[in-house]
């Protein structure tokens, strides 16, 4: 687990793939946010057509990229939480969301992690068989 915390926080910006509301696959840039109690939490706003893909079909997948062309690939079902000592956290670990939601309790500020999260780490594109898979839980 440590080494998948590890890998997110160095690639800074993931990408977070989707179903979108159209049935088509949908990418976008996203962003770890912290690790609570086993889980990898990320955010969002419920204004947003990725928080309505996700309730839709919460199974998503995202990947990362690092140095000396590793990868990371991780996916899971998503899981809602509104646990506001969390959503307060991720607030302090991120002035960007702090400066989007302000406060915790924003009505727009939702937060989640993965459940039945299983992630691969490949540390080299030349090497065969390369890839070490990580079931989180």
């Amino acid at each position: 687990m440590q080494a998948v915390i590890d890998f997110l926080v160095q690639s800074q910006i993931q990408y977070f793939a989707t179903v979108g509301l159209d049935g088509k696959p949908k990418v976008r840039p996203f962003q770890f946010m912290l690790e609570e109690a086993g889980k990898l939490c990320f955010c969002t706003s419920n204004q947003k057509n990725v928080f309505k893909e996700i309730q839709q079909q919460p199974y998503i997948e995202l990947c990362a990229s690092g140095d000396n062309f590793s990868w990371l690939r991780l996916n899971g079902k998503v899981a809602f939480s509104q646990d506001l000592p969390i959503k307060a956290k991720v607030q302090e670990a991120s002035p960007l969301v702090m400066s989007i939601y302000q406060r915790p309790d924003n009505p727009k500020f939702e937060i989640f992690y993965l459940d039945e999260a299983t992630a691969t780490i490949a540390q080299s594109a030349k090497l065969k068989d390369s890839a070490n898979k990580h079931p989180l839980f």
